[in-house]
C-alpha cells in the first residue's frame, strides 16, 4: 500500500528524508519525526461512521469483513462500539473511506 502524504510538498520532503536516512546522514529518531510530520494521520472511527461507511459501499457485514480480512463478528463489534479498529484494520478502513471498497479489492 503506497504512503499517503498530507500534500505534494510533504511527499517531496519525506522522500528526501528517506534518501538521507538511507545514506546514513540522518538517524532513525529524526526519520520518525519526518514520518509524523509528513504522512497522513489515521484517525479513529466512531461505530456510526463504520456502519455508514459499510452501508455507503452497499456491503453486508460479511462482505465488508471479507474485504478487510477480518471476521463478521469483529465488524459487528466495531459497529456496536464493543471494540475499536486498530493498526492495519484502521488503516484499511481509512483507505475505504477515502477511495471506496474497490481500493482494497
Amino acid at each position: 500500500m503506497p504512503k499517503q502524504y498530507r500534500s505534494d510538498v510533504m511527499a517531496s520532503i519525506h522522500e528526501t528524508a528517506e534518501g538521507l536516512y538511507g545514506a546514513g546522514l540522518i538517524d532513525k529518531q529524526t526519520m520518525r519525526q519526518f514520518d509524523d510530520g509528513c504522512l497522513t494521520p489515521v484517525t479513529p472511527l466512531a461505530p456510526e461512521e463504520i456502519k455508514a461507511l459499510r452501508e455507503r459501499e452497499g456491503a453486508s457485514q460479511a462482505v465488508f469483513a471479507r474485504y478487510l480480512n477480518v471476521t463478521t463478528g469483529l465488524v459487528s463489534q466495531w459497529e456496536r462500539g464493543e471494540r475499536h479498529p486498530q493498526g492495519a484494520s484502521l488503516k484499511l478502513l481509512s483507505l475505504v473511506a477515502r477511495r471506496g471498497l474497490s481500493a482494497v479489492a
